[in-house]
């Protein structure tokens, strides 16, 4: 097996490359963002879950998601926040269900806005990735009991 060594930049520059060709840039996000959470806000689960959080202070939440999510399929490098820690801070009023409930309104956005059927997929790898990290931190590995504190 033969390894390329790669610095970070060729790595970003390759990650932003494939983005772009599948036709994920900023003004996609935006309208990826703003349509999901427009169906959060809506949704009779999550949306009193994200309203008792942000009330109406959306905008900066929404900007913030719009950096997260550059830098999650695009690797631009924009977000900088904990979000381990803002969400562990909820586990009282959130279930692994409403994780379920997250993904699938997710797909359903992305289904309905990709520029490009690759687009589903491409995102929805990294969706399920983070809302598993996001659990495993929130509620632990199953069959092992969390730790206090």
């Amino acid at each position: 097996m033969t390894f390329v060594v790669r610095s970070a930049e060729e790595r970003r520059r390759e990650i932003q490359e494939a983005a772009a060709q599948m036709g994920i840039d900023d003004a996609y996000i935006s309208e990826l963002v703003e349509t999901f959470y427009t169906a959060v806000r809506a949704d009779e689960h999550i949306g009193p879950i994200f309203a008792a959080k942000i009330g109406n202070n959306w905008t900066p939440h929404l900007a913030k998601m719009k950096d997260f999510w550059s830098s999650v399929a695009m690797n631009s490098g924009r977000y900088n926040g904990k979000p381990v820690v803002v969400h562990n801070k909820l586990s009282n009023n959130v279930t692994q269900n409403h994780f379920q409930i997250w993904l699938a309104l997710f797909r359903h956005t992305l289904e309905e806005t990709a520029p490009t059927p690759e687009v589903v997929p491409y995102f929805m790898e990294r969706a399920e990735r983070i809302a598993e990290s996001l659990q495993l931190s929130m509620f632990g590995y199953p069959g092992i009991e969390k730790e206090a504190g």
